[in-house]
């Protein structure tokens, strides 16, 4: 099953957040260290202890968080970045590719659709802009 749910950017202080929201909210807690993933190979040795992805999940939220990196969810702007995402996952590579192909009518790549050590992963700019001027989605499955 595809969902849709909201991706926040910290910088740098993304595991404080998430115990934060873990002590009020007291859904389950999922932390994705640098060390402890393929990405360790192409992050600097000084990062490898810092949160890669975070996500909180019960029955009635479900929120993912990442260790902010310029660039990241571009907006299209240089060097800019939002702090926010919206994150498709789950089903299989053709169905995040057609709603891939959907969301992106009016806006633009910024990382095509591809498989990672994660799982597939593309993000775009979509023509839907919200208060800040950017709306950045990614894209994930299995």
């Amino acid at each position: 099953m595809t969902t849709l749910r909201p991706y926040l950017l910290f910088d740098g202080n993304c595991r404080q957040a998430m115990e934060f929201y873990r002590s009020c909210l007291g859904a389950e807690l999922i932390l994705a260290v640098v060390k402890d993933t393929p990405a360790k190979e192409r992050i600097s040795a000084s990062q490898h202890d810092k949160v890669l992805n975070a996500r909180l999940r019960d029955g009635n939220v479900d929120v993912s968080m990442f260790r902010h990196r310029t660039g990241y969810c571009r907006t299209g702007r240089e060097s800019a970045a939002t702090p926010f995402c919206l994150c498709l996952s789950g089903g299989t590579f053709e169905e995040l590719k057609s709603l891939f192909e959907k969301t992106l009518r009016g806006g633009e790549v910024t990382d095509l659709l591809s498989q990672q050590f994660f799982g597939t992963y593309g993000a775009l700019n979509t023509a839907w802009r919200p208060m800040d001027g950017s709306h950045p989605h990614r894209v994930e499955g299995r």
